[in-house]
């Protein structure tokens, strides 16, 4: 079960922490590139690296790092940057998932506080027996898939879970749903356990216990210091009502659960009270989860590798013929008829 730019970045857009391209520019110099230069080209200041809590376009930094990948030659750049990388390097949240009790509670504490780290990513944890996925769903169209952004975005995530769990700890596995690179040597050396590519998902899998193994350095007092802190800047820069109900749906379409009752408990909120806040945003629960069915039923039928049947699961039908209904009154034929037209 789930639980779960330009320069200056405005409106809507997904936003990130300029903190995202620590070491960017240590790893471009490294392969050659001429990283300011690269950097200002999607509309980076460069300066803007020495204030890490400003937010910048999430969307220039993926086309940046594939840019950087593309001209170096280097397909794990995203990899790199990782391992340059300390632990809980997210400011004042990262004092605050330093010191909670155990890696379940880091885990909905960067869900709380997602707006602070990284706006345009969805992490969503799924239990199923003994195991969990862990994984990290990018819930905006960024144009092309942001390879090195997502192995970026999952390595950290490991890095987060081995400095709660030991050093010692590894996943069972870790996915990719792109193609593997024709070098594997810095994904298995990072991380160190099976890493499988065209997968369903981003993320990595490990066993349920280990969610709440005791974490040595928990420290429930400075946790209480950092969360008093992170809630006065949260004031500022908090996402918008639809930005945070379109990331809900998407989380919970796979598993079934986008109705307005799980999106409200996912938001915290009453089901009254988010749709008084969506008709104040000039929308309904009901335009959003059909403007994000659509968006992922363009994306998900363009990959020829997913069946229209795991489609028709990962936008949230039980039936085969109740997304085929959907889809033709949407997009006007059957969505084999619309793949044939589409992926030639």
């Amino acid at each position: 079960m789930a639980t779960l730019q330009r320069n200056p970045a405005t409106g809507n857009e997904p936003k990130a922490r300029a903190a995202a391209l620590t070491h960017y520019i240590q790893v471009a110099l490294r392969h050659g590139l001429p990283a300011h230069d690269l950097m200002r080209q999607f509309g980076l200041d460069p300066a803007m690296l020495v204030n890490r809590e400003q937010r910048i376009s999430f969307t220039a930094v993926c086309r940046l790092l594939e840019a950087s990948a593309s001209e170096s030659g280097c397909l794990s750049f995203g990899i790199q940057m990782a391992r340059a990388r300390t632990a809980f390097d997210f400011g004042v949240i990262g004092l605050l998932l330093a010191h909670k009790r155990t890696l379940r509670e880091v885990l909905l504490a960067m869900l709380k506080y997602r707006h602070l780290l990284n706006d345009a990513l969805g992490l969503y944890v799924e239990t199923t027996g003994s195991k969990v996925v862990i994984g990290e769903q990018i819930p905006h169209d960024t144009g092309e898939w942001p390879r090195q952004t997502v192995e970026l975005a999952i390595a950290v995530l490991m890095r987060t879970c081995v400095a709660i769990l030991g050093p010692n700890w590894r996943p069972i596995s870790v996915h990719f749903t792109h193609s593997a690179p024709p070098d594997l040597r810095d994904h298995r050396s990072y991380f160190e356990c099976p890493v499988k590519f065209a997968s369903d998902f981003n993320g990595l899998i490990c066993l349920d216990s280990d969610l709440d193994l005791p974490n040595p350095l928990a420290d429930p007092e400075l946790v209480r210091y950092a969360e008093g802190l992170a809630k006065s800047v949260g004031l500022e820069g908090s996402p918008t009502i639809d930005a945070e109900v379109r990331n809900a749906i998407y989380l919970l379409l796979p598993v079934a659960q986008a109705d307005i009752e799980h999106v409200a408990n996912q938001l915290h909120t009453s089901v009254r009270s988010l749709q008084r806040h969506l008709g104040n945003a000039d929308t309904t629960f009901s335009n959003l989860i059909e403007e994000v069915r659509h968006d992922l039923a363009i994306r998900y039928m363009s990959k020829e590798r997913y069946s229209i049947g795991r489609v028709a699961e990962l936008l949230g039908y039980t039936t085969h013929a109740s997304f085929t209904q959907w889809f033709t009154r949407r997009f006007g034929m059957a969505p084999k008829s619309w793949r044939n037209a589409h992926c030639k």
